[in-house]
């Protein structure tokens, strides 16, 4: 059985908090972030 990861990469602007491709946040590195973000089924529930 192949190991799951828990989490994926997502990319963010920093100034309006928008999602948007990891590759465009890459090239846009002082005004963007990369983030992880749980799985479905992986983040806390509480």
């Amino acid at each position: 059985m192949p190991n799951k990861n828990k989490t994926h990469k997502v990319g963010r602007d920093s100034k309006n908090g928008h999602f948007i491709p990891v590759s465009e946040a890459k090239r846009r590195p002082s005004t963007t972030t990369v983030e992880r973000v749980p799985n479905s089924g992986f983040g806390d529930t509480k």
